[in-house]
């Protein structure tokens, strides 16, 4: 019997409503022949709602328990979606992260999956079950509740289809796959038929919220087709597979760049902070007697309590500030032509990175839009 993954997003289970349409679809693909995992993320704006009342109790909430708290959300749909599926004459049980066999490390909130152990998943699909896996959670080899960062459910899909071996993965959205820019900001955006998994990583990476990096790179290491479709608009797909090619420009807002002073034997412990801050540092540099980062600030749950950290050893941490970044084949020669059309545009920029796969500009988060735009007509077309 093959087995095929599918991952449902929020927007995707957001109401009783689209519940019973999921499992449609669900019962669909059992009584076609193949054995059915389902992956589901909390409904709608569930994950927002629990994060919004922790912060309301405290600005910088402990990560434990921010871990317990978020994880009832997909529980939630996971429940519900049985029942649904249940109820259409098709057997169906759900289980939460750790009873599906998802250990991490013991990292809070943005946890990294180091192992699955799927037996319970292979015992119920051996019954003909349809199995309901509640997505962005595990548990750690210290057995605490873990979470695995913003997008951690297609983290949870492309890991578990891994582990069992899948004939493909189907991640399901409001939108029908891939576009070469955000179609709600850029009129132009293209559908990519398909795209490679180095691409769809650099695009996560850059701020792209279909697919979440670490699950892509779950999927390259086991040679697993993506399929990224519409939950309920059937037609068009995004294919992710090795040797396939396309090109992209998104942006990322919520950035803040970091100058810290340095010398030569103060970087280990300035970096060791970060990691205590739980900060990841990217493009790092280094200039004189200071060393220069930027982070994700808007991604980072206790931003607060890390910026204090910051300040308190003399950092200078410049807001409101966005990445913008192309992703195609043979990047690098065209960081001229990138460059260019954000001069053409009169938007400034902070500093430019360049790799073989990515160009990346940060600049002021009010320009990000009209970067954006600027440079997919020059760059992509349209």
């Amino acid at each position: 019997m093959a087995i095929v993954v599918q991952k449902y997003g929020g927007s995707s289970v957001a109401d009783v409503e689209k519940l019973r349409r999921v499992a449609e679809k669900v019962v669909a693909a059992r009584r076609g022949g193949d054995g059915v995992v389902v992956v589901v993320s909390a409904m709608g704006k569930t994950t927002d709602e629990l994060l919004a009342l922790a912060h309301s109790l405290d600005e910088s909430p402990p990560r434990r328990e921010l871990d317990m708290l978020l994880s009832t959300g997909e529980r939630i749909t996971m429940a519900l979606l049985s029942m649904a599926i249940q109820k259409l004459g098709v057997d169906a049980i759900s289980f939460t992260g750790s009873q599906s066999g998802i250990i991490t490390n013991d990292r809070h909130y943005d946890a990294r999956i180091i192992d699955v152990r799927p037996h319970r998943v292979e015992d119920e699909l051996e019954r003909g079950r349809v199995v309901i896996i509640a997505g962005y959670q595990g548990m750690s080899y210290k057995r605490e509740i873990t979470t695995l960062g913003r997008g951690g459910s297609d983290t949870t899909a492309l890991a578990m289809a891994a582990a069992l071996g899948a004939k493909h993965a189907e991640i399901y959205s409001d939108v029908d796959g891939i576009y070469s820019a955000d179609p709600r900001k850029v009129p132009g955006a293209r559908h990519l038929p398909e795209i490679g998994y180095e691409q769809m990583q650099q695009l996560a990476r850059a701020g792209a919220k279909v697919l979440h990096a670490k699950a892509v790179e779950f999927a390259q290491s086991a040679g697993i087709t993506i399929r990224a479709r519409s939950t309920f608009e059937e037609g068009r797909e995004t294919v992710v597979r090795e040797g396939a090619q396309g090109a992209a420009v998104v942006a990322q807002p919520g950035i803040a760049q970091v100058t810290l002073p340095c010398g030569a034997a103060d970087v280990s412990s300035r970096l060791s902070l970060c990691a205590e801050l739980g900060l990841t540092p990217h493009a790092l540099e280094s200039e004189g007697d200071r060393m220069r980062f930027w982070v994700a600030a808007s991604a980072t749950p206790d931003w607060s309590k890390a910026r204090d950290g910051l300040e308190k050893v003399g950092a200078e941490i410049t807001m409101g500030l966005a990445r913008v970044t192309l992703v195609s084949s043979g990047a690098s020669d065209r960081a001229t032509d990138f460059l260019a059309a954000l001069a053409d545009a009169s938007i400034p920029t902070l500093r430019l990175d360049v790799g073989p796969m990515a160009v990346t500009a940060l600049l002021r988060e009010d320009c990000a839009d009209e970067a954006v735009a600027a440079l997919h007509v020059s760059l992509i077309g349209g």
